[in-house]
């Protein structure tokens, strides 16, 4: 007969369609901007336009403000975050020192497989020409962050960046609107951190990374109007 602690640990257990299906899903209508910023998210027309009954729905909500890009408030149900440009200064600070933590660890840990992935990624950054599409380009850039933070083999550091990492993809997603020049600069800024992470170079691998996360800070500042 199952005691107290089993019957939370069931209840508490994501449902396979809410953890593959709709928090992702949700997530990305957020990250895209085709749920703009301050929208009001009301639970029946998004479970409608998914497939799915309000209950996942409600869930991925709660999920999502843990992420910070949904905001719940007490009779005036969810909301997208509009982030402004204090969000970005803080997001991108702890960006930047969740960031340097994970090169100085990457260094002497990247594995072959690890490698490999970088360079894949690479190989779709080099062949971007100006006609890119602002969506391919957040999925390049996030997907290049994510090996480095998993080669860092710290559970914390990889939580911490999750829940930051869809904030960041929406900054990214206003910046390649405004701006359109990452078919030039992402691959040598790329590869020059994958290098000296591979090296070994904690000293070098730091600062290579913080050059680019400061440029890259730079360009979003430019891009914001608000």
């Amino acid at each position: 007969m199952p005691g107290p602690l089993d019957q939370l640990t069931i209840a508490t257990q994501p449902s396979p369609a809410l953890s593959a299906t709709v928090v992702p899903a949700i997530r990305e209508m957020i990250t895209t901007g085709l749920l703009p910023q301050g929208a009001h998210l009301r639970e029946a027309e998004l479970a409608t336009a998914l497939g799915m009954s309000r209950g996942p729905v409600r869930e991925a909500l709660v999920e999502l403000a843990r992420e910070g890009l949904v905001v719940l408030r007490r009779h005036r149900g969810a909301q997208v975050i509009a982030l402004t440009t204090e969000d970005a200064e803080e997001v991108y600070t702890l960006r930047r020192a969740l960031e340097r933590l994970a090169v100085e660890r990457a260094c002497g840990r990247l594995t072959p497989a690890h490698l490999a992935e970088l360079d894949a990624v690479l190989d779709r950054m080099r062949k971007l020409d100006a006609g890119y599409a602002p969506a391919e380009a957040v999925e390049l850039d996030l997907a290049f962050h994510d090996v480095l933070v998993r080669a860092a083999g710290h559970s914390r550091l990889e939580r911490s960046w999750l829940q930051i990492r869809g904030q960041i993809a929406m900054f990214l997603h206003d910046r390649h609107r405004a701006r359109r020049d990452f078919h030039e600069i992402a691959h040598p800024e790329h590869r020059a951190v994958r290098d000296t992470v591979a090296a070994g170079d904690v000293r070098a691998a730091t600062a290579v990374i913080d050059k680019h996360l400061v440029g890259a800070y730079d360009r979003l500042r430019s891009a914001r109007t608000d």
